[in-house]
């Protein structure tokens, strides 16, 4: 595997990084993939995405596990992020909807879905 090119900023960012996991159903994971893909996604979640201050969202998969990164200028306040994020236009919308692929309760709020991740290693330079 070649990897993943990373986009460079002229400003120090964080990056947060969250897990989930989907219903085991193949057909809701083909599906799920396809809603993610470039033009299947609803314009409105991603200018959400932006407006709330990220600067870049990935998510990865393996099987049913879903690994979200999500890098930020150093100065943004997460919680902030995600309650502006969850209060734009059709993200209400978008997250009960894809609560139908996901494991989680109905009428959770992404935040409330996606658990976030603790790093326990990192190249110590």
């Amino acid at each position: 595997m070649e990897g993943y090119r990373q986009k460079h900023y002229n400003g120090p960012t964080k990056r947060w990084v969250q897990t989930m996991d989907l219903r085991d159903d193949s057909k809701l994971i083909a599906e799920y993939r396809l809603r993610h893909s470039e033009g299947q996604i609803w314009p409105e979640i991603l200018q959400g995405i932006h407006d709330c201050g990220l600067l870049e969202m990935e998510i990865y998969i393996l099987g049913t596990r879903l690994v979200m990164i999500c890098e930020g200028p150093a100065d943004l306040d997460w919680d902030e992020a995600m309650a502006k994020m969850a209060a734009g236009p059709r993200q209400e919308e978008w997250e009960d909807f894809m609560a139908i692929f996901q494991q989680c309760e109905p009428g959770q709020k992404s935040d409330e879905k996606w658990q976030m991740m603790e790093r326990m290693f990192h190249l110590y330079e």
